[in-house]
């Protein structure tokens, strides 16, 4: 009897495969090499088998290439299989723990992304890697210029100013040899600004003409780097019920931590994409702003600015960041404008 479900440890060389027939009992337990691993589960399986995998490097593109062939497939947390494990950990218990975890009704799985979305994060990773170097870059060159009495400025843009000051003035004490290193230090960073920048200019092509990213910069805090970033990580939000699914997913909702009928909530869980969240919540310090600085009136900006009032300023933006994501899932699934008036509905 041939396997209806099957469960795949996935790895660079040789996947572990475990199949259950109708009846819930092994029928399939192998280890197949990448080349062939498909073609021969073919073979052992019954047609519009369900296959289930942890979404991890590599999963997404599997998942691709076994829906083509018509397999249902289903990818799942590495942390939801883990409790399913039995025993030592090893490829095959992984593949009889995927196989368990993906039969279970209650199990939340990830969306399979497409091609598109992927191509949109990598520029959204690259772009990410980048800053961390020319941070670590700026921060370097902070570090050393101490140790020669000068005092560098926190903000990247007033450090932008100094360096050159300081390779200019040769009364600061500054040694030729120091110099020589500090300009090509300041070379590296410039050199990073102009991939940043290139990164910045395909974002806003791809915001320019994608028709779900044009929809998602009507609402306020979100640019091109957002609604790309948006659509990368949720694509049109169809794995969701509901708004908040999608806000918890990112990771901009309260922990819980209950017990005995008392609900008791803490800070935001932090799950999901950092780089989503953090931009989702630097686009939402600026609605903040700009609705202080021009005394807006519209419902939205009193109840921010409301909000700012009386907690902090981070809290009112966490608060805002989520209700954007919210507005964003109800425009992704209805394709509809947005609509100011419906925003504090």
């Amino acid at each position: 009897m041939k396997s209806i479900r099957v469960g795949v440890d996935l790895a660079k060389l040789v996947f572990q495969v475990h199949g259950v027939n109708r009846e819930e009992k092994p029928v399939l337990r192998r280890r197949l090499a990448r080349d062939t691993w498909i073609d021969e589960l073919i073979e052992q399986v019954e047609p519009g088998c369900v296959i289930g995998m942890e979404s991890c490097a590599g999963a997404h593109h599997w998942a691709r290439l076994l829906q083509s062939r018509g397999f249902t497939v289903k990818l799942m947390a590495p942390q939801f299989v883990k409790p399913y494990v039995k025993s030592n950990k090893n490829d095959a218990n992984d593949a009889e723990a995927i196989c368990e975890a993906m039969s279970r009704n209650s199990m939340r799985f990830v969306a399979v992304k497409r091609i598109e979305q992927q191509d949109i994060q990598a520029v959204h990773r690259v772009r990410s890697e980048l800053i961390e170097q020319r941070t670590a870059k700026a921060n370097q060159i902070r570090g050393l210029v101490a140790e020669y009495g000068l005092v560098a400025p926190k903000e990247m843009t007033q450090l932008r100013r100094a360096v050159p000051i300081w390779l200019e003035d040769a009364d600061n004490g500054l040694t030729y040899r120091f110099r020589r290193l500090l300009r090509g230090l300041w070379g590296d960073v410039l050199v990073l600004d102009s991939r940043v920048k290139e990164l910045d200019q395909e974002i806003e092509l791809i915001a320019q003409s994608h028709p779900l990213a044009k929809l998602l910069m009507q609402l306020r805090g979100v640019g091109p780097i957002v609604a790309t970033a948006l659509i990368a990580a949720v694509g049109d939000g169809a794995q969701f019920k509901n708004g908040r699914q999608m806000s918890a997913a990112i990771g901009i909702t309260p922990r819980q931590h209950s017990s005995g009928g008392k609900e008791r909530l803490l800070g935001i869980s932090k799950r999901g994409d950092s780089y989503l969240r953090a931009m989702l919540i630097h686009g939402a310090r600026s609605v903040i702003r700009m609705a202080k600085a021009k005394d807006k009136t519209d419902r939205l900006s009193q109840w921010v600015m409301s909000l700012a009032q009386r907690r902090h300023p981070n809290v009112a933006a966490v608060a805002l960041a989520n209700k954007t994501v919210r507005i964003a899932w109800a425009m992704l699934r209805t394709g509809k404008d947005y609509q100011p008036a419906l925003a504090m509905g």
